[in-house]
């Protein structure tokens, strides 16, 4: 079965909000590089227009409370 646009979009957030967050405790983002700019970037155009700032911190917020454990 196919993914919907939907589910690739969240699938992609939470990949880029991994791989932030790796970067960012590695000193390797690059100055002022925010964690939307960051999944902005990583968006593919074919889903883009499913992105939002709200789905973003959805996503964020679900992650971070369930798998980003210190």
């Amino acid at each position: 079965m196919a993914l919907s646009k939907r589910e690739k979009i969240v699938a992609i957030i939470s990949n880029g909000i991994a791989v932030y967050a790796l970067l960012q405790e590695r000193g390797s983002l690059p100055a002022g590089t925010t964690l939307y700019d960051f999944v902005l970037r990583a968006v593919p155009e074919d889903v883009k227009q499913e992105l939002s700032a709200g789905l973003i911190d959805e996503v964020y917020e679900y992650v971070s409370r369930n798998y980003m454990q210190e």
